[in-house]
C-alpha cells in the first residue's frame, strides 16, 4: 500500500452491474490447495484473470473516467466498476480502518501480551488477530461479505490488501497465520467467479498456490527490485504501481514489454486534485 493517507472504504457495498472480459478460464491450474486444511480442497469455479502487459490504472483513492487505453482498473470497493474495463476491487482484508474498529470484535483485534492493540502506525489500523483457525474463520465471515459485495457489483476480481501485516504484528502473527488466512479469502472469491490478486508480500509468491492467487498487484516492484519475483510467480499476470518518476523508469526499463505499469502519486488522487500524478512512461 502507499505510505500516506488513501482513503478506504468504510461502508457496506452497494449493488449494480458492470461489464467484464468476455474470456473465462479454468483458475483450478493455478489456485492448488488451500493452506492448513482451513479452506478445504473444493476445485474453485472459473474466473476470468487479467490481461497481461495491459493499460492499467489505480484508482483506490476515487473512481474517475479511465484514461484511453486503460484494459484493467482497481477501484475502492465502495465504488462501482468501470464498464467494459477487467475490474478489481481493494478490500482492507488484513487490518481495521480507523474509523471501522469500533465494528470489530474486541478479541478479533490483535492485542499484545499487556492487552493493547497492536497498531500498524503508518496508518493507525489495528491489525487483524488471524493467529488461531477459529479466529481466522471469524474474520474471513466478516472480510466474505465485502467480497460478496465487489462480486454482486461486477467485478473481476479481488484484491486483499495488507498481507503483509504479519510483519507489523510484533511476532505474534506469522507467514503460515497470512496464507492460512488468505486461503479462506480465495476459496469464497473463487466461488463467488472472481479472481482473487497477490498484494505486494514479495516474500510469499512462492505460497501462490498454496494461499490459492491468481495474479499481483505489486507496488514499487520497480523502485526495489522486485517485479522479477511477481512475473515468474504469476507468469507475468502482474499490475505495478510506481510512485516516483525513477521508480518508472526502472519498472519500465526491466519489465515494461511484460507487466502492466503505471506511475500514481502516493495519495491516489483523483484528477483535478492537488498532486496528482499518472504517467505510463
Amino acid at each position: 500500500m502507499p505510505l500516506w493517507g488513501v482513503f478506504r472504504a468504510t461502508g457496506p457495498a452497494r449493488t449494480t452491474g458492470a461489464l467484464s472480459l468476455a474470456l473465462g478460464i479454468a483458475v483450478s491450474a493455478l489456485a492448488g490447495c488451500a493452506a492448513s486444511g482451513e479452506a478445504g480442497s473444493a476445485k474453485p469455479a472459473a474466473v476470468r484473470l487479467p490481461p497481461r502487459h495491459a493499460g492499467f490504472d489505480y484508482q483506490i483513492g476515487g473512481a474517475y473516467p479511465p484514461p484511453a487505453g486503460v484494459r484493467i482498473v482497481s477501484r475502492d470497493r465502495s465504488d462501482a466498476p468501470a464498464p467494459g474495463l477487467y475490474n478489481i476491487c481493494y478490500v482492507n482484508a488484513f487490518q481495521a480502518q480507523p474509523d471501522e474498529r469500533g465494528a470489530w470484535p474486541r478479541d478479533l483485534l490483535l492485542r499484545d501480551a499487556h492487552g493493547g492493540v497492536v497498531i500498524d502506525r503508518d496508518w493507525n489500523e489495528a491489525l487483524l488477530d488471524i493467529g488461531t483457525p477459529a479466529k481466522r474463520e471469524r474474520v474471513a465471515r466478516r472480510v466474505n461479505r465485502w467480497i460478496d459485495g465487489c462480486a454482486r457489483k461486477g467485478f473481476d476480481a479481488v484484491e486483499p490488501d495488507n498481507y503483509d501485516s504479519y510483519t507489523r504484528s510484533r511476532g505474534l502473527l506469522d507467514a503460515s497465520d497470512a496464507t492460512a488466512f488468505m486461503a479462506l479469502l480465495s476459496r469464497h472469491a473463487h466461488a463467488r467467479h472472481l479472481a482473487i490478486a497477490q498484494k505486494n508480500t514479495a516474500e510469499l509468491a512462492g505460497q501462490r498456490r498454496r494461499a490459492g492467487l491468481d495474479f499481483a498487484v505489486a507496488e514499487e516492484c520497480g523502485q526495489y527490485g522486485e517485479c522479477g519475483v511477481y512475473a515468474k510467480a504469476f507468469a507475468d499476470r502482474v499490475v505495478d504501481i510506481e510512485y516516483t518518476a525513477g521508480g518508472l523508469r526502472k519498472a519500465l526499463a526491466a519489465w515494461g514489454d511484460r507487466l502492466s505499469i503505471v506511475r500514481r502519486d502516493r495519495d491516489v488522487t483523483t484528477p483535478g486534485s492537488t498532486g496528482y500524478v499518472r504517467a505510463t512512461r
